[in-house]
């Protein structure tokens, strides 16, 4: 994804609205880097200043459709309190997007060191509003495999996820996901998970994850601290 340079932007949108260069709209060109009042070396090393200068963009429609969050690869440690305060692991990669659609495709892997507990599965998400919204609202449909002392079942992963985007590109979000495996069934199994997310570098993120696991045997729990890498 290319980076946006806004404060680039902001000088367009200045020199735009100057009487100089009479009225421009969004689908017209400027007719020459005169026009802008710029060096040609600075034109020349900036690629958004190079893309206005063939077409002005539609900034706002740019904003709404370029996401508000990344795709992330996770690696973390997880705690499961409910089955004796067991530690494990969980490695996954969150909101692969396909396309310039809502569509994006998520997986992970859990397991307690005792080898009580074990989840694992894939989803995809389909978000409903525009991947630049702050908040948006995702159906959830995938396969998910879930192991503990008490029961085992696997089956179709139903559910929604709602994504709170606190800042954008990944910097500070929230997410609330609700779901079931093999709902309607006697194994049926709900899993409600929280995560809050936030960035400590332009790369990485610290993630926690907070995960309940209601089935008719027993309930379950997990807590996770999980470091997260944007490609």
């Amino acid at each position: 994804m290319e980076t946006v340079y806004w404060w680039q932007i902001g000088i367009v949108l200045l020199l735009l609205g100057s009487p100089a260069l009479g009225e421009t709209i969004p689908g017209e060109s400027l007719n020459s880097t005169q026009d802008l009042d710029l060096s040609p070396e600075i034109i020349e090393n900036s690629p958004v200043l190079q893309r206005w200068l063939k077409e002005v963009p539609n900034v706002l429609e740019d904003i709404r459709n370029d996401p508000s969050f990344s795709t992330r690869v996770r690696l973390g440690y997880s705690q499961f309190p409910s089955t004796e305060q067991a530690g494990g692991f969980n490695i996954g990669v969150e909101d692969i997007f396909i396309g310039d659609t809502g569509l994006t495709v998520s997986g992970d892997y859990q397991s307690s060191f005792n080898g009580k507990r074990e989840s694992f599965g894939t989803d995809l998400h389909y978000y409903i509003r525009p991947l630049g919204s702050y908040v948006n609202i995702a159906p959830v449909v995938g396969y998910r495999k879930l192991e503990t002392d008490d029961y085992s079942t696997d089956g179709v992963n139903l559910g929604v996820r709602v994504f709170l985007v606190l800042s954008r590109t990944g910097a500070a979000d929230v997410s609330l996901t609700q779901s079931f495996v093999s709902p309607g069934s006697s194994e049926e199994v709900g899993i409600t998970t929280l995560s809050f997310g936030y960035a400590v570098t332009q790369n990485l993120r610290l993630s926690t994850d907070i995960q309940k696991q209601n089935a008719r045997q027993s309930k379950d729990s997990r807590v996770g601290i999980v470091l997260e890498w944007i490609p």
